[in-house]
């Protein structure tokens, strides 16, 4: 599954609060496990296509899932 197909998807709730998501959307993307995450991924977020909100929405998704195994 491509980066780019989620491109367009909001996080459930975003859209409501929109102040509430980009507040928790550049703490995640400020953190080590974050840049961790696009390092193991070979993700550049400065020259991908794919949105910030993509990528933490990715990242939250990956690490739920991980978590729930």
């Amino acid at each position: 599954m491509s980066i780019s197909s989620h491109a367009s998807e909001i996080p459930a709730g975003a859209a409501a609060n929109p102040e509430v998501w980009n507040g928790l959307k550049l703490a995640i993307a400020g953190s080590t496990g974050f840049e961790r995450w696009k390092q193991d991924r070979k993700v550049d977020a400065e020259t991908s296509e794919t949105s910030l909100d993509a990528l933490v929405h990715r990242y939250l998704r990956e690490t739920l899932e991980t978590l729930a195994y």
